[in-house]
């Protein structure tokens, strides 16, 4: 089954330190490109991310948030400001050589001064943290997949009816491409006979100018490879791989045939069909161009 590069996917994970939230949106786009909007505390993670989302999705512009949420209260361990202290500690000795003050520098008086030992949030266990975002991310996979595929089965129904009325169209246009080459004929022999009966024309010329426009209007190639392409098309409705590039060629390759058939229609009524197959055949460009 096809899947459009179209959709939104959210998963969540937590425990009993804190919970992370993952959204990811995708549209369409040429090749697979990952974007990681996240905490600066998770940044460290964000080439693991972006793996993980390259292994499920193959195409599209993809955006990916993780939000993140202490559950409880983050425990916090003293730190010493050893740049700080150092300072401290240069400055009392000056002052005692400067004043004559004997005695050393008590801890207490140095722990004391502001700033040299500050509270600092401890940091998390990574394993946890890798856990809980991996179980975040693949939810959060698995709801845009299935929204992907669900999207990528309507398309397919549309496109499988613009893929028919091309086929349809073809057919009579297969069922009227031989009658232009007669119905010629007719109406040049018609206008021969018109003509003064002094004037002479040769009928091996005649014949010949008949079969050089029989020719020059046969489009039985034409028909032959479209319908190759359409049933090449219709083959990779059931592929479980992307799609998006070979249908894309393979729309070219239709149109390509059908603006030949067009070139030699020398005829309203099939003139008239070819556009119409030129419009199915936007029409499921259009759609081809969400497909991954």
């Amino acid at each position: 089954m096809i899947k459009s590069m179209t959709g939104y996917g959210k998963g969540r994970s937590a425990n009993e330190t804190l919970g992370l939230t993952v959204e990811i949106k995708s549209v369409n786009h040429r090749f697979c490109d990952v974007s990681v909007k996240a905490p600066r505390s998770l940044m460290g993670l964000e080439a693991e991310i972006k793996k993980k989302v390259g292994e499920r999705l193959r195409r599209g512009k993809i955006d990916v948030f993780v939000n993140q949420e202490m559950i409880s209260i983050a425990p916090v361990v003293p730190t010493l400001n050893r740049t700080l202290a150092g300072a401290y500690v240069e400055l009392f000795e000056q002052m005692r050589t400067e004043f004559a003050v004997d005695g050393g520098i008590p801890l207490g008086l140095l722990a004391a001064q502001k700033d040299v030992v500050v509270l600092r949030d401890a940091d998390l266990d990574t394993e946890m943290v890798g856990d809980c975002l991996a179980q975040a991310l693949r939810q959060a996979l698995d709801s845009l997949e299935a929204m992907r595929s669900a999207e990528g089965e309507a398309t397919e129904k549309a496109m499988e009816s613009y893929l028919d009325s091309a086929e349809g169209l073809l057919g009579e246009i297969e069922k009227r491409a031989p009658e232009v080459s007669v119905e010629w004929k007719e109406k040049l022999t018609e206008r021969l006979g018109r003509l003064s009966k002094d004037f002479e024309y040769d009928p091996q010329r005649v014949a010949q100018e008949i079969a050089l426009f029989a020719d020059r209007c046969d489009i039985s190639e034409e028909v032959v490879r479209f319908n190759s392409h359409l049933d090449q098309f219709r083959k990779l409705f059931a592929q479980n791989e992307p799609v998006g590039r070979q249908m894309d060629f393979l729309l070219q390759e239709l149109n390509r045939e059908t603006n030949t058939m067009g070139s030699k229609s020398n005829d309203a009524e099939l003139t008239r069909r070819v556009v119409s197959i030129k419009a199915d055949l936007e029409k499921i460009r259009e759609q081809v161009q969400n497909i991954e």
